[in-house]
Parts: C-alpha cells; structure tokens; sequence
C-alpha cells in the first residue's frame, strides 16, 4: 500500500499512474477539497476565476502531454493592445506594446478542470479528507502514519511543500538534520501571493484596443492581467497584488485595488460585477512562517529531495522538489511521474 500525503496536482497524478499499474494507494489531504494550490473559482455569472494556478507555455511539455492525455483544451492567453508599466507611486502610467514572445496559455474552464479529470480517473474512495498527519514512524515492515485517522503503508509520498512537513510533521526515526534545513528554507510556491481578480459585463479594455496588462512597481497591484474565458464570453481582470497588503482588511484591499484600476483604464473599471481575492498567508495547508528571508524558488528543485529513505519507503515530491521547473504546475507533473516511476520499480 502506497500513502501519498497531499492531494494536489503531484499527488493527485502519483496517484493516476499508480492506477493505471494497479498499484494500491491511498491518498491524505488535509483540506476538505483537492488541487492544493489549484483553485479556480466560478463567479455569480459561472466566470472561471483563477486564485492559484494559471499560466503555462510550450516549454511545459510534460503538463502539456498530460492535458492532451485527459483531452483537456487549452488557449493563448490574451496579450493584444497596449500595456501599462507605473514605475513609481507618483509617476503617470507609461504605455508600452509587450513585444512578440512565447505565448502563455490557459486551460479552457480553469485550471481546476486537469484536478477535477484526475480525480474522476481514480478511485475517489481513495482520497481521505481533513487528515492533517502529526507523526511517520517507520518499522522494519512498514510505516505508520498518525493523522485523524492512523494509516499503514509500505511506501509513504509526500507531496506537500517540504516547509510544511518539516515542521509540522514528527518523524521517527528523525530525517537526516540537513535535509531539515534544507526543507525548512525552501520557498513554498504562492506561499505570501494575494490574487484578486474582478469580474465585468464586457472587456472595455479590449474595446479601446488595451490588452488588460498592468505592471506595477507601486502597488497595490503588481501585475494584471486580462482574464477571459476561452470563448470570450465572460469578461475579468487577474493578477497579483503586493503580500504586504495581507494586514489590511478585505474591503481596503478592494478599495485600494479599484482606486489604482481607475487611475489606469478610468472609470470604467469601476463598472464591476463582482470583487474576488485569496490571500494564500491565510492558508495553513499553504503558508507557514520561515525564520529568515526565503527568495522566491529557494532550493526548488534541491538534489537533496532526489533522495529516497528507509530502503526506498520515503520518497519526496510536489511541485517545490521538482528538479525540472520547481515551483511550477511542469515541474508537479514531472516529479510525480517520476515518483510513481521510483515506486514501480520498488514494488
């Protein structure tokens, strides 16, 4: 029996391939939901909004291989028109043209259609809800895992971001001290990310020829951009704002968002249907606080994850151990192939 700890994007494709060779697994999530950091959100009038992951492109391959394996469509992000960069907090936005470049793109309906294909293509009596696991304690035949519920395995994944079970999970035997430290700074993907998008009646920004795009180096936003659906039928701005805005109050983040909104488009980008955001430093199962400065994809990727322990019982996965694009929704898929690979191999 395989426990895979974590049912995102990795543990949710571990667990697929396993399947597919009838390797038994059983999957913990300490959430009431699946997707980890995917989460797409559906607004009063069915807009797809995205307040985690989002973008992609053709150098995401093995993403793209497994999108066209669960015949999932995708599309080019909308980039036409003028851009707008604010320098600085008092200067006048600067229009520029993003030049030709790799296009990025979105999956048709949100990015939470490739979570909720996988979980339709496993044994959904397999995934354990609000297990929040506490200890691993690892026998000579097999290893126990405390959570609200105790579990047996032969083999344990896990595929939550090493910060969080480095702190927050007890390991007997303990884990060898440097991967410790290793994993205690490690940057945790979206881990302080706020994302805001709000939804409109119509693309006004497209109809005067603007691609939607802000950059911002003043805040509060940081970078938006047009945030459409596939077909062009339901109409949004998405993107970023400044983390240091998490001590402010829900309706001052908004106030502030549409303030800045209307010094750059003008009022019609007060016209909004409705007003989301997600502040990921609320999320436990997401944000835990580090001692020191972690700068973004921080030891992502690490060789030191490449390692397995306890005679190939331990292995480590998600996105941020990814030695291909960590700290991306490539470098989850990559690393689960790769784990449930390690695990066909031991079986």
């Amino acid at each position: 029996m395989v426990i895979i700890i974590g049912a995102g994007l990795s543990g949710l494709i571990t667990a697929y391939q396993l399947q597919k060779h009838s390797i038994p697994f059983k999957i913990l999530e300490s959430r009431d939901r699946v997707g980890g950091r995917i989460l797409t959100k559906l607004s009063e009038n069915t807009t797809p909004i995205e307040m985690g992951a989002t973008w992609f492109g053709d150098q995401h391959y093995h993403l793209i291989q497994l999108l066209n394996d669960l015949k999932l469509p995708y599309f080019k992000q909308h980039t036409e028109g003028i851009a707008f960069y604010q320098p600085h907090i008092h200067s006048h936005p600067q229009q520029i043209q993003i030049p030709e470049q790799s296009p990025s793109y979105r999956i048709s309906g949100g990015t939470s259609q490739i979570i909720t294909s996988l979980l339709n293509k496993i044994d959904k009596e397999s995934v354990f809800f609000n297990q929040t696991v506490k200890t691993i304690t690892i026998h000579n035949k097999s290893i126990l895992i405390e959570a609200s519920t105790t579990f047996e395995a032969d083999i344990v994944v896990l595929s939550i971001p090493p910060k969080l079970w480095s702190y927050n999970i007890e390991f007997s035997p303990k884990l060898p001290n440097n991967l410790q430290t290793i994993a205690q700074n490690t940057h945790t993907w979206m881990e302080e990310s706020i994302k805001v998008a709000i939804v409109y009646n119509s693309p006004f920004w497209r109809q005067r020829g603007l691609s939607g795009s802000l950059f911002s180096n003043s805040g509060p936003i940081t970078e938006f951009y047009d945030h459409s659906n596939a077909d062009n039928s339901k109409y949004a701005l998405c993107g970023f704002i400044n983390p240091n805005l998490k001590n402010n109050t829900k309706i001052e983040r908004k106030q502030s968002v549409l303030s800045q909104l209307k010094s750059i488009f003008g009022d019609e980008a007060l016209n909004m249907l409705e007003y989301h955001e997600f502040v990921w430093s609320e999320d436990l199962n997401t944000y835990f606080p580090s001692n020191q400065f972690i700068f973004p994809h921080q030891n992502n990727g690490n060789i030191i994850f490449s390692d397995t322990l306890f005679d190939n019982r331990l292995l480590f996965s998600g996105t941020e151990v990814s030695p291909h694009y960590g700290g991306y929704m490539e470098g989850a898929v990559f690393i689960a192939n790769e784990t449930a690979r390690k695990i066909k191999e031991t079986v």
